[in-house]
This record gives C-alpha cells, sequence and structure tokens, in this order.
C-alpha cells in the first residue's frame, strides 16, 4: 500500500502527495467550499511556492532565525489557547514531544518567510500610474466583473477602567508572599498555582511554562524568568494580567521553564457602578453638545491605544480604521450594526482577555453600505487591486523565466496535469 509518495521535486524542495491533499482541504474549509480545486491546480499553486523559496536561497535572502524562532513561540501559544494546553497541541497534531513540533513549525516559517521576502525583491519596484488604475478599472466595467464592495463601518470608543483600590492591592502582593514563603520552605509550587492561580491554563499545566526572549509573553514575565536562578522564587511583581511570582525550574540554553501564581484583584461592584455613572455623565456632556466625541476622549479615556487618535478603533487584521460590517466579531457587530452615522451605543461593560475591567461606548464616525466599485469613491481600493494585479503578473513573468533554468522533476501520476505555465518544459511551450 503506498502511504505517500513526491508528487514534484522543485529545486532542493519536494512537494509530497500528502501536501497537495492536505492545503487543498485547507483551501475548500477556509473559503467555506465556496472554492474547489483539482489535485493539478492545487499542485501548480504549490510548485510556484518552492520556486520562490528554492530561489530566494540562490538570491542569498536573509531570514533570521530569530525571526523565524518568534513566529514559531508565537503559533505555539495560540495554538495552545485554542487547544486548552501544549500538551493538547502535542496531541492534536501528532507529534511525539513539544520539541518536535517546533521543529516541523520551524521548517514551516522559514519556508513561507523565504517565499514573502522573495516575492518583495520581485516587485518592490512595481507600482501603478493612475492612468493604469483607470484602464484597469474601465476594463472591468466592459467586462461588467466590477467588485462588490460590502458594507464597511469606522468607529471610535471611550473606554474607562474600573481600577482596584490600595487596600486590595496590598491584600493580593502579601498574600503572594505568603505563598512565596511557604513554597520556599517545601510547599509544592504546583499545588499552590492550582489552588490559588487565577491563570485560566492552570488546571492543564501547573501554571508552568517553556519560555524564551522571542516568546509571544509578557515583558515583565520574560525579564523576571530571565532573572531568576534554578529553584528561585521571585518577588510579586505587576503585569497587565495582574500580579505574579514565578520559580525557575529549569534552564535549557535559551529556554527557561518556570512555573507561575498569578492573582487578580476583585473590584468592588460600587467601584464599577462609580465607573459607569462616569461615563455616562461624559456621554450625557456630548448628546447636549457641551463637547464632541473626540474632545471627550482626549479629555476622559483612559486607553492608551486609542486616546491621541480621538478614539479610532483599527482593524488588528488589515490594519486600517475600516471595518467589513459582514466580518466583525459578533459581539461588537450585534452592538454596531443598527447604528447610523454620528450614533453612540449605550453605556455598556467590558474585560480584556487580561482581566482589566472596563466601561465603554462607541460612535459611529462613518458607514459606507454595500455597493459596486466606483472610480471616484473607492479609488484607493481600485488602485490596490490593480496593483495586486500587476504584482501577480509580474511574479508569473519572473516565474516562466525561472522554470527554464531550475530542476523540476515531476511523478508520473501528474504527468497527465495541463499547467498554465510550462512546468513540463515541453518543447512545444
Amino acid at each position: 500500500m503506498k502511504i505517500d509518495g513526491v508528487g514534484v521535486v522543485v529545486g532542493k524542495n519536494i512537494v509530497l502527495d500528502s501536501d497537495i491533499a492536505k492545503f487543498k482541504l485547507e483551501l475548500e474549509n477556509s473559503s467555506e467550499g465556496k472554492i474547489k480545486i483539482s489535485d493539478c491546480e492545487m499542485l501548480e499553486q504549490l510548485m510556484l511556492q518552492k520556486l520562490l523559496a528554492h530561489h530566494a536561497v540562490i538570491d542569498s535572502v536573509v531570514v533570521s532565525d530569530a525571526e523565524v524562532n518568534g513566529q514559531v513561540e508565537r503559533n505555539i501559544q495560540y495554538f495552545s489557547q485554542e487547544y486548552g494546553g501544549q500538551d493538547k497541541v502535542v496531541e492534536a497534531y501528532g507529534f511525539n514531544d513539544i520539541d518536535d513540533l517546533k521543529k516541523e513549525l520551524f521548517k514551516i516559517e522559514k519556508e513561507n518567510a523565504l517565499i514573502r521576502r522573495e516575492q518583495q525583491k520581485i516587485t518592490e519596484n512595481i507600482d501603478v500610474t493612475p492612468e493604469e488604475v483607470r484602464i484597469y478599472y474601465n476594463g472591468l466595467k466592459e467586462k461588467g466583473e466590477l467588485p462588490e464592495f460590502p458594507a464597511e463601518i469606522q468607529l471610535a470608543q471611550l473606554i474607562i477602567y474600573a481600577e482596584p483600590d490600595q487596600k486590595e492591592i496590598d491584600r493580593i502582593v502579601n498574600k503572594l508572599n505568603q505563598i512565596k514563603k511557604e513554597i520556599e520552605e517545601g510547599a509544592s509550587f504546583r499545588m499552590k498555582a492550582i489552588i490559588n492561580s487565577d491563570d485560566p491554563g492552570v488546571t492543564q499545566n501547573g501554571g508552568k511554562y517553556t519560555v524564551t526572549k522571542n516568546s509571544n509573553f509578557i515583558k515583565e514575565f520574560k525579564e523576571v524568568a530571565f532573572s531568576l536562578d534554578v529553584g528561585q522564587v521571585s518577588e510579586p511583581f505587576k503585569s497587565i494580567f495582574g500580579y505574579h511570582i514565578i520559580q525557575l525550574h529549569e534552564i535549557r540554553g535559551e529556554q527557561r521553564v518556570a512555573s507561575h501564581v498569578l492573582m487578580q484583584p476583585v473590584i468592588p461592584q460600587e467601584k464599577l457602578d462609580a465607573t459607569k455613572r462616569k461615563l455616562q455623565q461624559i456621554k450625557d456632556e456630548i448628546t447636549l453638545g457641551k463637547m464632541t466625541f473626540e474632545e471627550a476622549v482626549k479629555k476622559h479615556s483612559e486607553d492608551k491605544d486609542t486616546k491621541n487618535n480621538g478614539g479610532l478603533l483599527v482593524n488588528e487584521f488589515t490594519g486600517e480604521s475600516t471595518f467589513d460590517l459582514t466580518r466583525m466579531d459578533p459581539a461588537l457587530y450585534a452592538r454596531v450594526s443598527n447604528l447610523q452615522k454620528g450614533e453612540i451605543t449605550d453605556i455598556f461593560y467590558d474585560e480584556t482577555r487580561e482581566g482589566e475591567k472596563m466601561y465603554k461606548m462607541i460612535l459611529m464616525k462613518e458607514r459606507t453600505n454595500t455597493h459596486i466599485a466606483d472610480l471616484v469613491d473607492d479609488y484607493v481600493k481600485v488602485q490596490s487591486l490593480a496593483l495586486q494585479k500587476k504584482k501577480q503578473e509580474t511574479i508569473a513573468k519572473w516565474s516562466k523565466e525561472k522554470i527554464g533554468d531550475t530542476y523540476i522533476k515531476i511523478s508520473k501520476d501528474f504527468q497527465k496535469c495541463t499547467f498554465e505555465k510550462n512546468w513540463k518544459k515541453d518543447s512545444s511551450n
């Protein structure tokens, strides 16, 4: 029985039969079944990726191990949150241990980084003129293929945090100092963490984590972990998550294996109520015209990320200030979907992943309904599409030239495929 096989070799890179099946399934799942692709079409896409990766090495494209390791650690942290711990991630992906998984992720991320850098190198001088944008737009219009842009909105927020009082902070610090003393006298750190820690992952890992300087951990956690000797327990310290103590268990080269106890101060209901009333008073002043929303943000908002830009929210996926109304977080969509331009939500409670408690209100700054692309109103978007097409054409031209002087061997199972490019190097093409 054939378990797996090599579908194609491009330079020193291979595509396995299993790669074709895996990426084909991922593409169909990510498009919710809207995109169907044949094995031959999938193989051609993968061959282009391997061609880019191969020539990135030939062109001496630089991707540092530190950069790749940082991305691997971020992936591990994300997967751990999704699956409920590193052990469950290892089990889900079928690896023997976390080190084996990291080695595989390193190879994947290194190749992805090489591909991105090579694409950037090929297209770095590509741009489009206004005339090219106009020709591109008119071409789509003549063919009846103008894109439909979804409803988009622009939002601003004003946030007031509910902070714990000093008495509660002192209680937390004293409790952590007591736990530190008991551990130094021989108590089990794991048991103390399970009993006392507010870290949601403590039931799976006992508060233990493997950390590098590039890990996606908070700065304070990494600094303390790398300052300790093996067996040492830190003094209590503060982060955005609350207050911690850490014990260092092991040093593995650039890695530190450490456990922590996290305790988050309790904020009484009366403090929450007072915070809500304060924000309601600010909203009343805006409604009465005593100040604008932007002026209120500058004067009162406690959110450092938006205080100095009028409260403007940035879409974390695109880096832009607009949101596709149909692809928003469901909770945020429910609050703003019925707002018209200039309207403000009711005051509502929210809490960050780190446990910070707050009240906020959101302003609908701009709103554009679903519409067919217009060259004037949507010039920036049409320009981006035209630039993307020109870059794709440039990479296609580059690949056509590079295929000729790159070693490519396609297995007999895929020799029957009809490709857009001359991967088979037929003399007739």
